[in-house]
């Protein structure tokens, strides 16, 4: 027999592809749940997630024009190399100031600076970093991610952000792709598109960035373009080339933003008083100092008008 607690998750998971689930309450259910009654299929639901996440983001591209995000990439180059940069380099002040692993400080940089877990997968293999020092940047990541989630939108609306700004901010500022799109689609429907294409565009330099690593660690270890970015792509030219099947386009692109909703309650799953307990607070105190920092300052430049 099936225990109770098992039934509940799945039913509530499968609650989370209706249109009565927004993405911030799928987030807390999935956390509340796993805080009173455990995750009953850890395993699963993490590597269900991660799935569930990269076609979640090639459906969002068929609601994206292919031009756009040529145009995106062109026009923030500059933007994009000084910020990471810059990122990257306060972690390593603040990687010394918190006597982390130089590794572990690396990952979390790398994470904030472009686009959460994939970068930090991407750049693991590179510098060596050992099982513990991954796991480590993901879960602070993660929370961070779910904190991102959980309060931009409400700091967006208290500043009078409009649309084109707040997808601006939250794409540079949140980590994961996941929690930047339900950010921007909890703010307001006409952000996503802006946001979405804004990340994404950044996570392609996830490549020279960790060639650039490789160089100086020594390692034959090479980085290749994440798949679902391709698909994001893909998505992106057909809706583009193909506007005579937009019904078609559309659809999938509707039922892509409840696969994401989905795909947030499994990720609120994951966040378990063990992990909180097992991560420490040197490496989340790090992390969350960093972010403030990068966030708040972002904010104020597309306040001003000094990033559009």
């Amino acid at each position: 027999m099936v225990p109770l607690h098992t039934v509940g998750f799945f039913l509530l998971f499968l609650l989370s592809f209706t249109p009565f689930v927004g993405p911030a309450l799928a987030l807390f259910m999935g956390i509340a749940f796993t805080w009173f009654f455990g995750n009953p299929m850890v395993a699963l639901s993490s590597k269900t997630s991660k799935w569930m996440l990269k076609v979640a983001v090639i459906g969002l591209g068929f609601n994206v024009n292919i031009y756009d995000v040529l145009e995106v990439g062109r026009s923030s180059i500059v933007l994009t190399i000084v910020s990471i940069t810059a990122i990257i380099g306060l972690g390593e002040i603040l990687t010394q100031l918190f006597r982390l692993n130089k590794n572990t400080g690396v990952l979390i940089s790398f994470g904030t600076a472009i686009c959460g877990g994939s970068a930090i997968a991407a750049m693991a293999p590179v510098i060596k970093a050992k099982e513990h020092e991954i796991a480590v940047a993901l879960t602070v990541v993660f929370l961070l991610n779910a904190i991102g989630l959980m309060i931009f939108p409400s700091i967006g609306l208290y500043f009078g952000l409009s649309d084109q700004q707040f997808a601006v901010w939250a794409a540079l500022a949140i980590h994961d792709t996941s929690s930047v799109v339900a950010a921007a689609a909890t703010f307001g429907p006409l952000a996503v598109g802006i946001a979405t294409t804004i990340k994404l565009t950044r996570a392609m330099w996830i490549i020279p960035y960790t060639a650039l690593a490789g160089v100086f660690w020594k390692s034959e270890e090479k980085a290749s373009i994440p798949l679902f970015i391709v698909g994001f792509l893909m998505a992106a030219l057909c809706n583009t080339w193909f506007d005579q099947a937009n019904f078609v386009w559309q659809t999938l692109y509707a039922g892509a933003k409840h696969v994401l909703v989905a795909t947030l309650f499994l990720i609120g799953a994951g966040v378990s008083r063990k992990i909180l307990v097992e991560t420490g607070w040197r490496p989340f105190a790090m992390a969350m100092i960093l972010w403030i920092i990068v966030s708040s300052t972002l904010l104020l430049l597309i306040k001003d008008g000094y990033i559009s």
